[in-house]
């Protein structure tokens, strides 16, 4: 159980990336430079307070996951 829990750790840390590339590049940076108000609005919350919050989230997750921290034997 432990190995299958450093194995979706690894997968916890690309799905990290995978959303942070997807919400800079498809969701923030096209919001910001539409030239719209509410486009602009939107794209400054998507970049500089969800994406640190989600693919952060994300990343440490699989991160106690890979170095073991949710292991069975610990007390």
């Amino acid at each position: 159980m432990n190995g299958l829990k450093k194995i979706l750790g690894i997968l916890w840390i690309a799905i990290a990336l995978v959303v942070g590339y997807f919400g800079i590049t498809v969701l923030g940076i096209p919001k910001i430079t539409s030239g719209k108000q509410e486009d602009l609005v939107f794209g400054i919350i998507i970049l500089f307070v969800l994406m640190p919050i989600i693919s952060g989230g994300l990343a440490i997750f699989g991160y106690y996951a890979l170095t073991g921290e949710y292991s069975d034997d610990k007390v």
